[in-house]
């Protein structure tokens, strides 16, 4: 995507200063970088090592092996700067020449039929062809660009058009093959080395370690448009908030600690809004209650999240307003109701199903609507409720976990009052643990991220996929369409990208 070049100071003592701090920049980045590269040798010489003894019971350590060395390419992937690529004719990377059986896509660049010289005919002396591996849903294919060259007939001079920007430059993904494993790793949690180790049974040749590098340098580019997304949720009137556990390596000990993912969810669909609907997410090495705060910097509007204690920083901040959930009051109680049968749980359970059976009557109504019935019809069984779990409470065993689950409820009732003002908010947080429930069933396939880039770089991922899975767009078909434009597409422009712009 191009970006414009900041403007440089007239002054020389100014310029020397961010020389230097240049340099210290990039000297730090290149110690991480060679730390990630011991790393990664030593992770290999493990692999290497567990596939030759080939111990049973070391399956499950050979491919958590598998997936920490595919995230901590990715990572050093996506950190490592781009590299400008040399001009025609000479760029002649020494690669395996694309599989003969598969079928070719040809396409012509027209160089024109006059001289950009002198005006004079043009006659053809020859031709390059560049040819990129590109999937269509359900095959690979080989486009092959034809660039022909010309010469002049008066002046000599050669003539030939420029090939088009690609995604990777000296790369020979094609932008829906880039789509297809991005979409593949993060949406159908299929691991590169899977990957790998499919496409091999069709005859193409990709390691992991290409895919890797494919994927940091993809995440990098889409990530202005991730942070596009983010912006716009950010200027809703209220957001779902939740967190999930992500077990990252833990550098330089061979061991993990619990990372987290966070989303934050604007979705006004069920009032109506104009707004399309979004997700963005985040990656930390902990649960600090400074991350949704940082995260929600300069938002002003309503938060719906469920009970835990780090979202009390975030509801300090002027014009953030705390939205309890529903939905988590109801769990303690149903699960007490099944584990152990427990009649007065189930009279919680059934006397909150009353006031979800009034959200069905005044979901997709106007928000002025949506406040009225709730007003007139759930706000007397909501102060029923209340009234009947207080004088539940007094009859239990202040240790029971009835009584437990009471005092939930009774502490984050009077928090949820807000939504009988306002037909914009929701009884629950049920958007916020929709977008996290792709990552749950994710972990069981790549169980952790190999290092806080790659929790990074998932984070971009989920982002892209899930709103256009909130929007309806097929997130491949969308992915591959912006990857064919975005390196020339000016950065000004980023919305032009956003899925619910995207033609279909």
């Amino acid at each position: 995507m191009s970006l414009a070049a900041p403007d440089l100071p007239d002054d020389v003592e100014a310029l020397k200063a961010m020389l230097l701090s240049a340099r210290e920049e990039i000297s730090r980045k290149d110690q991480e970088l060679a730390h990630r590269d011991l790393m990664i040798e030593k992770l290999q010489a493990r692999l290497d090592k567990q596939l030759r003894d080939r111990f049973g019971s070391s399956a499950e350590g050979i491919e958590q092996l598998q997936l920490m060395l595919e995230d901590l390419e990715i990572t050093r992937s996506a950190d490592t700067p781009p590299v400008a690529a040399p001009l025609e004719p000479n760029d002649k990377p020494h690669r395996k020449p694309l599989p003969d059986h598969l079928p070719r896509r040809d396409q012509t660049l027209d160089p024109g039929d006059a001289c950009n010289a002198c005006g004079g005919k043009l006659k053809r002396v020859g031709e390059d062809i560049t040819e990129e591996l590109e999937y269509v849903p359900g095959r690979f294919v080989v486009n092959r660009i034809i660039r022909p060259r010309m010469a002049c007939a008066c002046c000599e001079a050669f003539q030939q058009a420029s090939l088009p920007s690609r995604p990777i430059e000296r790369g020979r993904p094609g932008p829906g093959l880039l789509a297809h494993v991005l979409v593949s790793k993060y949406a159908d949690h299929l691991p590169l080395y899977r990957q790998s180790q499919i496409y091999a049974r069709e005859g193409i040749d990709l390691e992991r370690s290409t895919l890797a590098d494919w994927m940091g340098k993809t995440a990098a580019l889409l990530a202005p448009l991730a942070e596009a997304i983010a912006d716009h949720v950010r200027v809703g009137e209220a957001i779902h908030a939740d967190d999930t556990p992500v077990d990252v390596l833990s550098p330089g000990r061979g061991k993990t600690v619990t990372g987290r993912l966070w989303t934050y969810v604007r979705d006004e669909r069920p009032w109506g809004g104009a707004a399309p609907p979004a997700a963005f997410y985040r990656f930390s090495m902990d649960r600090k209650g400074i991350r949704p705060a940082e995260h929600l910097t300069g938002y002003r509007g309503f938060v719906h999240a469920d009970g835990y204690a780090g979202f009390g920083e975030m509801f300090q901040a002027d014009g953030i307003h705390e939205v309890a959930c529903l939905a988590h009051v109801r769990r303690k109680f149903f699960d007490l109701a099944r584990d152990d049968r427990s009649a007065t749980a189930a009279e919680a359970v059934a006397r909150i199903a009353q006031l979800y059976a009034i959200e069905d009557e005044a979901r997709g109504q106007p928000p002025d609507m949506r406040a009225a019935i709730r007003q007139a019809k759930a706000r007397p069984v909501f102060d029923d409720l209340a009234a009947w779990l207080r004088a539940q409470l007094q009859k239990l065993s202040a240790k029971s976990d009835l009584a437990k689950a009471i005092r939930y409820a009774l502490t984050r009732l009077p928090r949820l009052e807000v939504y009988f003002s306002s037909g914009c908010l929701e009884i629950d947080n049920n958007a916020a643990e929709r977008a996290i429930r792709g990552l749950a069933i994710g972990r069981k396939n790549w169980l952790f991220a190999g290092s806080e880039g790659g929790g990074q770089t998932a984070a971009v991922a989920y982002t892209l996929i899930e709103t256009a899975k909130l929007n309806a767009v097929d997130p491949q078909a969308w992915l591959a369409d912006v990857l064919s434009r975005i390196a020339d597409h000016p950065a000004s422009k980023v919305d032009d990208l956003l899925p619910w712009n995207h033609a279909g």
